[in-house]
């Protein structure tokens, strides 16, 4: 008979692991004498049989429709991801939960319409997901909205600049123009600097480490092995890669996303 390996033994008799509880059992039991709420962003079902999803504890008993209103409301960032899904890489779903931890703007599908969800854990409700036939379609449709959005942000400014000149000295109207005038200039810089970013591992590509990713982006992922098409690589306007040090020439695309989004994050989030 084959020998039990001592290491399993000695786990076995470790007496570990203890995990800490997730989530937290029905409203009477964990608030006992307590009022059930009556806000319609609680859920019924939850508040009676308890609520172990991977959520923030502020959003414990929350409907799905409500936590995603929220965090649209709180304001998303302002950099979307895109993924290629020629293959049906099983690493999409990780992508869509790194988007969900990050808070993307929008997490773009690009190929046929269906794919796996296994590994995004549901997070995929919460998130605003977009398919696309094609690399083509996503990019137009990105240069579609950006021009929208600097045409919407100039109008804007073009509206309150004259405004604040006519303001005579002490206007307390002065304070609400001047903060949305810098909101809309804020909006026409974004636009104007607007990129897609292709993340892969090719000649003439620059190293996330030194790249100043632009607020407003759209970063496109491919799949596992072939990486990005060469069609998404030519619609770019910068390639990027991640320094490795490894044998491997790549790491998972799952992975490469989340270096990816939180290069971003560390750039321009407020996480004070």
């Amino acid at each position: 008979m084959h020998e039990p390996n001592p290491i399993d033994i000695a786990a076995k008799a470790s007496g570990e692991p203890t995990f800490r509880e997730v989530g937290v059992g029905s409203w009477e039991e964990a608030h006992p004498g307590e009022p059930r709420p009556a806000d319609p962003r609680f859920s019924a079902q939850l508040l009676d049989e308890g609520d172990r999803r991977n959520v923030l504890d502020r959003y414990r008993y929350w409907t799905v429709e409500a936590i995603k209103a929220d965090l649209d409301a709180r304001g998303r960032h302002p950099f979307e991801v895109a993924v290629e899904n020629w293959t049906h890489d099983f690493n999409i779903g990780s992508m869509v939960r790194t988007a969900n931890a990050f808070t993307a703007n929008r997490v773009h599908i690009v190929g046929p319409h269906k794919w796996n969800r296994k590994g995004a854990l549901m997070t995929e409700l919460y998130q605003h997901v977009v398919n696309h036939p094609s690399i083509q379609d996503l990019v137009d449709d990105w240069h579609t909205r950006i021009a929208a959005e600097r045409a919407e942000a100039e109008r804007h400014i073009a509206e309150l600049e004259p405004q604040l000149l006519e303001l005579a000295p002490g206007d307390p109207r002065a304070g609400d123009l001047h903060a949305g005038l810098k909101q809309a200039r804020h909006q026409l810089h974004m636009a104007q600097h607007a990129r897609v970013i292709a993340l892969d591992i090719v000649p003439g590509a620059a190293p996330i480490e030194t790249y100043d990713f632009p607020e407003r982006c759209l970063m496109l992922f491919g799949a596992e092995g072939p990486g990005l098409s060469q069609k998404a690589i030519d619609l770019a306007d910068d390639v990027v890669y991640i320094s490795q040090f490894g044998s491997v020439r790549s790491i998972n695309a799952g992975a490469a996303a989340a270096v990816s989004m939180h290069a971003w994050i560390s750039q321009h989030a407020d996480t004070v």
